[in-house]
Formats: C-alpha cells, sequence, structure tokens
C-alpha cells in the first residue's frame, strides 16, 4: 500500500481501497469496545462540528483531559526544556489537574551504565526511569514534551498509560520538523 501514489483516494469517499490488507469487521469490532468509544468520541469532540484548528495543541489537550476524566497528568520532559515543561505543568495544575512532572535525567545514572559502548560519565537520559516512576504514580494521561530520538520510543513502549506528544524536539528547527521540508 502507497497511500501517496493513490489516484483514486477512495477511502475519502468512505470506499474501501484495493489495496488494504486489514479485516475492516475486525477494525470496527475494536473501535466499538468501550475503552476505545471512549477516545473516539472525546477526540471527536475536538475536530467535529467545526472546531478543527480552533483550539491550540496545549488547549486540545487540556480539554481531551477533562473529556477523558483524566485527572492525574504526567509530564515526561527533556530537562533542555524544563522552562517549558514548567510552563505546561503550571498551566495544567492552573486548569485543575495533579501533575506528575518527570525530568529525562531522574535516577542520576552514568550514560555509561545506560549504554554499554557509551565511555561517556555524564548523566544520562533515563526514559525507562521517567515511565517506571509515572506508572508508580498511576497517572490517568501522560504529555511527552521534548524527548530526544530514540529516548521517546523507549518511554512509549514501557509507560503504562495514555500518551501523547505536545512538543517534539527539533534544535535545528526551533520544535517544528515540518519546517526541515517546508524550507
Amino acid at each position: 500500500m502507497d497511500c501517496i501514489k493513490c489516484k483514486t483516494k477512495s477511502c475519502r469517499t468512505t470506499e474501501p481501497c484495493q489495496a488494504q490488507k486489514f479485516d475492516a469487521e475486525e477494525l470496527i469490532l475494536t473501535y466499538h469496545l468501550p475503552e476505545n468509544m471512549e477516545i473516539v468520541q472525546a477526540a471527536a469532540q475536538l475536530v467535529d462540528n467545526g472546531r478543527a484548528g480552533t483550539l491550540s495543541r496545549l488547549q486540545e489537550v487540556i480539554e481531551f483531559s477533562r473529556s477523558m476524566n483524566f485527572q492525574r497528568i504526567g509530564i515526561a520532559y527533556c530537562y533542555g526544556m524544563e522552562i517549558d515543561a514548567a510552563l505546561v505543568t503550571t498551566i495544567f495544575r492552573e486548569s485543575g489537574f495533579k501533575v506528575y512532572p518527570v525530568s529525562c535525567t531522574t535516577g542520576g545514572f552514568k550514560q555509561s551504565v545506560v549504554n554499554v559502548t557509551s565511555k561517556i560519565e555524564k548523566v544520562s537520559c533515563n526514559p525507562l526511569a521517567q515511565a517506571g516512576q509515572l506508572n508508580h504514580e498511576s497517572v490517568d494521561f501522560t504529555i511527552t514534551v521534548g524527548l530526544c530520538l530514540g529516548h521517546d520510543i523507549l518511554f512509549n513502549k514501557h509507560i503504562k498509560s495514555f500518551t501523547s506528544t505536545l512538543l517534539v524536539k527539533d534544535r535545528v528547527h526551533n520544535h517544528n520538523p515540518i519546517d526541515a521540508i517546508k524550507n
């Protein structure tokens, strides 16, 4: 399947594509599971009825969290973005949530301990500890703020709560990675 090269775009008219290899009936049943339906409906509130494009990503996350009745919000952030994470933490707390921000350096592990091929003795990012700490805090929802590539993968693999990204790190393009293809 290569949706970019597709000429018919039949999926945009609610018609199935001849290239699809998934079981549509099975997927519909999965969507209709209560735990998935709740997410689908909360997400739809943000884009349906002409609301798409009217809220910032931060506003969407707050509104989505309220729709889902999340109370405990985890923030997994890169220490290099601590000022931004502190602002996000304040905004969520002022919005009535209990917030648990956890830095990527939590645990204070040396890089040579985390990465056996490294000779660096400085502190390492520790996405497994971030996930472990937020799992221990029993957060309902976790937001990532600027985790490094690779670290975000490990974090997402080990976090137990629902998770979304608020900010992707891109040092070259002021944390707006889409600029790399537009310029």
